[in-house]
Order: structure tokens, then C-alpha cells, then sequence
């Protein structure tokens, strides 16, 4: 298979030329291995018993006799590689020598060092739909946020071609596969969540089929900001057996140690214009893909029944997209609503410079006035907005007379 660049190797080309260690976390399947390896001349992977016990043995490395890039992969299964390498870095390690990729945050018993100032820390995300799909015509996101994007294209994407990216998923790894090989595949992916991947935490999934029904609730959540409350209402099925609240807590936490949540803050602005926002997180999974198989729908459900997750899992993808994008153009992600709700921007982004790009996400091809009311209203209470961007399923990128840009999904990258 092909490798697909990554908006990740933009960042990585910028940092490893000045910065000794950087780690590249995510979760399981999404090309942190593969992104990293290509880089590295000296490679260890450490979920393998035979190499894990070479660097067990020396922790300081004095076997690697040059200054060459070193990849140690799934570092979490020896933790003290964390502070090894920290150490190294700040006994002069060269720039670019230590890449450390890991699927899981290390547990408090661990007791690493945080590496803050030695070791730079990037997330790495499923493949977006213009890491897939590359355009000619694209639109890029740091471009938008700098106010000097050229609002122009034309995509030939349709509805189907959006829901198909949906269920396929973005691991480089079973994206491509057959319909029926790729949903058995992401089925096991969730299975070993539940069956292995806790456990190598520390934790027991006592009632796993409790922990399947929560993440199905928290799937049909998704792009949402229903309280954990409601999702936990949702797990009984009838049965009676309702987790306690410490359970679901622990769920989420241990979930989040894999990567597999990656909920949307809500936006709190600098200088704090507003007094009245809501911080509850959209909820969204590390890939719609995950979603979309908890869910146990199918692209062609999605197009024909016109099913109400159709637009949350869209607002997903495009989710995805703009927030690795975001991070290769150092900017946060984030969502606004105020607290009686009655202003919603579905996605903020924000900038290194305070510049703010507001984006709302429409399912539709077409853009009406009332789509845009609350960009139109940001732009007049936000001096620092730069752009306002409606993101569609249509075929044309243009400017509205108002000034909202509108950009169909498929025309939208780094």
C-alpha cells in the first residue's frame, strides 16, 4: 500500500530539524509507525518481547554508537524510555534523534516525568478525507485562518462519496480493505478495546457488554453535547443493569488513555468577550468510522433513509479534517454555544495569533441566510475573526454578498 502524506509530516519537517525528541500519540491503526519509521534508522518496536528486551537492558542507549534517528515504538510498554530519552536530550541529544510513538498515555504508577521542554508531544489523528483524496483545487485551512484563502474550485464529490468516507473509517490500514473484510476488521478493533487494550491499562472490564452499549450511546452522541447523564441512561437496555456513575467515569478515562475519545472543548476566547458560553464538550470518537460501525450503519442507510446521524457523522468528518489541518497550522479547535443556546458556531478555530475562523457544517449543498445567521453575528461581536466558512456537500466553492465563504468538504485541506 501506498503511503498517504500526512498534514503530520508537514509539522515534523518543521520541528525535527531544531527539537532532539519528539512523541507522536494516537491511537491504535492510524500510521504513527509507519509516519515515524520512515524517518528513523534505528527502529525498535517494543510490543515485540525480543527488542522490548534489548532496550530494557540498556536504557541508555550505548549500543547505538552514531547521532541517527532513533524510533522507538509503543514506548508505553517500557515507560522508563520516557525519562531515558529525556535525560539523553538534555545531555545534548542532536536535533531530530529520538521519535517515540505510543497508543496509550502512560498510567499514573508509571510515574514518568512529563518530558515538558525536552519532549515535544503531537497527536496524530485518522487519515481526513483530503489526506485520502487529494485535490488540485484545495482550499487550505492556514490559509483561511491567515484571511488570504481564494475562494475557488469545483468538486465532483456527491453525498455517497462523504458517507462512503464515513464508513470506511481513516486507519491506512483498513480503509482501503473490502466492504465486508473492513467492517469484520473494525469490529475487532472494538472488540480488542474492550477484551485487551483496558486490561494492558489496569483496567477490568467487568460487564463488557455494559462497555459496548456505552460506546454506542456515546457514538449516537456524536458531534453533540449531551450530558454524560443521558448516556448513561441509554446503557440499561431494559435489563436493569445500569453502571454506576464511577463505572462510566472510569470508562471515559481509560477510553481517553487510548485516544479513542477526542471530544471538542467549547470555546473559551481570549480576553473573554462573552460571559455567557458554555464549556460542555462535543462529543465526538477518534474516528467517525468507529461511530458509524457501533451504530451499525451503512453508507447506503445513511443516503436513503435519510437518517437523522447523517448529519452528526458528517459534522465528524469535517470535524476531522479541520482539527488535523488546525494542528498543522498551530491552532486550536474548538466549539461555541451560549448557555441558553440560542447562538451555536459548530466549529472555532483559533490561531497562534488570536485570528478566529468560525466554520458551520451543513449537510446540504445549497447555503441559506438562516445557515449563516450566527457566523454573520460572530463576525460583528469578534474583532479578531478573519473568515467565516459554511462546509457542504455541494459541488462549488464561492463567496456569498455577505462575505461567508461557502467550501464543499472535499476542497477543504492543510
Amino acid at each position: 500500500m501506498n503511503y498517504l502524506a500526512r498534514s503530520l509530516d508537514l509539522e515534523l519537517d518543521e520541528l525535527l530539524p531544531y527539537v532532539s525528541a519528539v512523541a507522536i500519540d494516537g491511537p491504535k491503526g492510524v500510521g504513527k509507525t509507519d509516519t515515524a519509521r520512515r524517518r528513523a534508522k534505528h527502529r525498535f518496536f517494543l510490543d515485540n518481547p525480543d527488542q522490548r528486551q534489548v532496550i530494557e537492558a540498556d536504557l541508555n542507549f550505548s549500543f547505538i554508537k552514531d547521532n541517527q534517528p532513533v524510533l522507538l515504538d509503543e514506548w508505553q510498554k517500557v515507560p522508563a524510555v520516557w525519562d531515558s530519552v529525556r535525560r539523553k536530550v538534555d545531555s545534548g541529544a542532536t536535533p531530530g534523534q529520538f521519535l517515540l510513538t505510543g497508543s496509550a498515555t502512560p498510567t499514573e504508577e508509571n510515574d514518568t516525568h512529563s518530558g515538558a521542554g525536552r519532549i515535544l508531544s503531537l497527536r496524530m489523528r485518522p487519515l481526513t478525507f483530503y489526506e485520502k483524496y487529494r485535490n488540485e483545487e484545495a482550499i487550505g485551512l492556514a490559509d483561511l485562518l491567515q484571511g488570504r484563502a481564494k475562494i475557488a474550485g469545483k468538486s465532483t464529490a456527491g453525498l455517497t462519496d462523504y458517507f462512503d468516507a464515513i464508513v470506511e473509517s481513516g486507519f491506512p490500514g483498513i480503509y482501503s480493505l473490502p466492504p465486508r473484510v473492513r467492517r469484520a476488521q473494525l469490529d475487532a478493533y472494538i472488540q480488542r478495546i474492550i477484551d485487551k487494550d483496558l486490561l494492558e491499562l489496569g483496567y477490568k472490564v467487568r460487564r463488557p457488554e455494559t462497555l459496548l452499549r456505552w460506546l454506542r450511546a456515546y457514538a449516537a452522541a456524536s458531534s453533540s453535547t449531551t450530558a454524560y447523564s443521558k448516556l448513561l441512561d441509554t446503557t440499561t437496555a431494559g435489563d436493569g443493569h445500569q453502571p454506576a456513575k464511577t463505572t462510566t467515569i472510569a470508562y471515559r478515562d481509560f477510553l481517553s488513555k487510548l485516544w479513542l475519545l477526542d471530544p471538542v472543548p467549547g470555546w473559551l476566547p481570549v480576553g473573554n468577550e462573552f460571559t455567557r458560553l458554555a464549556t460542555a464538550p462535543k462529543h465526538q470518537l477518534a474516528d467517525p468510522g468507529l461511530a458509524a460501525r457501533l451504530l451499525q450503519v451503512s453508507s447506503a442507510q445513511l443516503v436513503a433513509e435519510k437518517s437523522h446521524l447523517a448529519g452528526p457523522l458528517f459534522e465528524s468528518l469535517v470535524t476531522l479534517s479541520v482539527r488535523v489541518a488546525a494542528q498543522a497550522a498551530e491552532a486550536t479547535v474548538s466549539h461555541l454555544r451560549t448557555k441558553n443556546g440560542d447562538r451555536e458556531v459548530d466549529l472555532i478555530v483559533q490561531g497562534a495569533g488570536g485570528e478566529v475562523l468560525g466554520i458551520e457544517v451543513k449537510l446540504t449543498p445549497q447555503v441559506s441566510d438562516e445557515d449563516v445567521k450566527h457566523l454573520l453575528w460572530l463576525r460583528e461581536n469578534v474583532p479578531q475573526v478573519v473568515d467565516t466558512v459554511v462546509v457542504t456537500t455541494g459541488a462549488q466553492a464561492y463567496r456569498r454578498p455577505d462575505g461567508v465563504a461557502v467550501i464543499p468538504l472535499a476542497l477543504l485541506s492543510d
